[in-house]
């Protein structure tokens, strides 16, 4: 077999370079997102953690249309991902949450190392993902947290501090909660409503602090739909 045969060649070697840029372009919006919360702006910082969470939901669909691990073998995507994802979807979220202001006193601080440190340990779990592709205990999704507590809930500070602390428990217990883009069951419905949830949650956010009752409500279906399947998944299906 001729060496142009199985070489990628030098497209193939630039489509995979531009798969980890891509990835790497993600760095830039959480560090948008840290500035935007530094300036006080929580709407433009949970814009930039939108587009972070685009870049994640597509780069891995990109990794495997140009073969990255084939064509750059001394190249680890992942390794790159999981230094953004942590970024994006804890460290960020924790700030957003300590700097809007919804949790009081020193449980705000308290919540804000809570959440860090579960997500670090998370992060270092065995089987953090099934072998069916469901996230194992409530994945490191601070950045959603984030977004129904500011923009959605509005509660006030026991039910915050006590939503964090449910939430940081549910890390460590063994439900199973849908990964939309790889989890087989009802995966195209699945697909569907995290579509819906993510349209509305820009009409929220877009003319945020202006009411959006009915995207507010499609938000909470979607979110309710999640919950529901991660019960349904774990202790329901045979």
């Amino acid at each position: 077999m001729k060496e142009s045969e199985t070489s990628p060649g030098l497209a193939g070697r630039l489509g995979a370079w531009g798969v980890h840029l891509f990835t790497a372009s993600g760095i830039i919006t959480v560090f948008m997102a840290i500035l935007a919360v530094g300036k006080g702006d929580l709407r433009a910082a949970m814009l930039w953690l939108v587009a972070a969470q685009l870049i994640d939901g597509v780069d891995g669909t990109m990794a495997r249309r140009f073969r990255v691990t084939e064509v750059l073998p001394f190249m680890n995507g992942k390794n790159i991902d999981f230094v953004i994802d942590f970024a994006s979807y804890a460290i960020v979220p924790a700030y957003m949450i300590y700097a809007s202001g919804l949790i009081g006193g020193h449980w705000n601080l308290a919540c804000a190392f809570l959440i860090l440190m579960v997500s670090a340990v998370y992060y270092g779990k065995e089987g953090m993902i099934s072998e069916d592709y469901y996230f194992v205990g409530f994945p490191v999704m601070w950045n959603m947290a984030a977004f129904f507590m500011i923009f959605v809930f509005q509660w006030g500070h026991w039910a915050n501090v006590l939503l964090v602390v449910a939430l940081s428990a549910l890390h460590f217990i063994p439900i199973k909660f849908a990964y939309p883009s790889r989890t087989n069951q009802w995966r195209w419905l699945s697909l569907g409503v995290a579509a819906a949830g993510m349209l509305a949650a820009l009409g929220i956010i877009w003319p945020y602090p202006e009411p959006r009752p009915v995207l507010n409500a499609i938000a909470n279906l979607a979110l309710g739909y999640f919950g529901f399947f991660a019960l349904w998944v774990t202790y329901f299906k045979r």
